[in-house]
């Protein structure tokens, strides 16, 4: 089954010539499906990036995806094109008073400033709080992650001696979880990050369970003792070229960056990037939808009679 999107939206012809299964949402509209209601919450200030990203992965199921794009109404990114957010964006106040399946925060680029100083902080937490009673599952992605334990359970980001960089190899901690079905014994999730969730924090919290976790890039996915949210450090939904071109936009303005690890052949910038973990990413993303597909009430309106057991 396909994704279903605005026609007219970058991605549409982006992922179409990818091969992707994308559908516009008139031609969904007279077809006798419920598809899953998934809206994301776009943080970055390059969106068309990003919802790209993300939709390439959600579409790589059988399962038909009815997707909103979110943006703040109480910050607008200095990056941001004005024109796409009013085609193809809505506000949460917009949606507040609908349910959905699935939800996704994404992350953002303001990691290293506190989080109530962050210009839509009030706003995300309003988000936040509305995904416990009209969301049956929230994907919470790196800044997002963050943002999350912290609204939700109170554990804060720590700040690292170094920017973690590259490629990184992980393993699942409970390899029989729905989110984790399949995974290989090792596996590979980028990051770019200057901070981290300790350790010792998440388990001091026991409504958390650790799912997937790396040597050297620590804990990368965790979740709520009822799988109702997910919090993932790591960036898999990333393109081949990203930290890529992350590394030659800080060289380029003068920065001390180091080269990202395990990513280019040899861990040399002038030869090409080794894409390890794409395989996985289309696994996580369609595991998620699969579980969010098996365990929806049909009707939304019933969401509000689910107990959140992580809460």
């Amino acid at each position: 089954m396909p994704i279903l999107i605005q026609r007219g939206l970058p991605a549409y012809d982006i992922l179409a010539k990818e091969n992707v299964f994308v559908m516009d949402k008139d031609r969904g509209a007279i077809q006798d499906i419920r598809p899953l209601k998934i809206a994301i919450v776009n943080l970055m200030p390059l969106k068309e990036i990003t919802e790209t990203q993300l939709i390439r992965v959600l579409a790589n199921t059988p399962l038909q995806v009815d997707l909103q794009l979110l943006t703040t109404e109480s910050y607008t990114p200095t990056h941001a094109n004005i024109e796409h957010l009013k085609t193809f964006y809505l506000t949460f106040d917009e949606i507040k008073k609908e349910h959905l399946d699935g939800l996704i925060i994404t992350g953002a680029p303001v990691e290293t400033i506190p989080f109530e100083d962050v210009d839509y902080w009030k706003e995300l937490t309003e988000i936040m709080e509305y995904s416990k009673q009209h969301v049956f599952s929230t994907l919470h992605l790196c800044w997002g992650a963050q943002a999350g334990l912290y609204y939700h359970f109170g554990i804060d980001k720590a700040p690292m001696e170094k920017k973690l960089f590259g490629v990184f190899e992980h393993r699942a901690t409970d390899s029989r979880s729905e989110f984790t079905r399949g995974f290989d014994e090792v596996f590979y999730v980028p990051h770019s990050r200057y901070t981290q969730i300790r350790r010792e924090d998440v388990e001091k919290e026991p409504r958390l369970k650790i799912l997937v976790e790396s040597e050297a890039a620590g804990i990368h996915m965790l979740m709520t003792r009822d799988k109702r949210m997910l919090f993932l450090q790591g960036h898999s939904e990333y393109d081949w070229n990203t930290l890529k071109l992350e590394y030659e936009r800080d060289k380029a303005k003068g920065m001390d960056t180091q080269i990202p690890k395990n990513y280019f052949q040899n861990d040399d910038p002038s030869d090409r990037v080794v894409v390890r973990w794409s395989g996985h990413a289309n696994l996580f993303f369609a595991n998620w939808l699969n579980y969010v597909y098996q365990e929806t009430p049909y009707d939304l309106n019933n969401l509000d009679k689910l107990a959140l057991g992580g809460q």
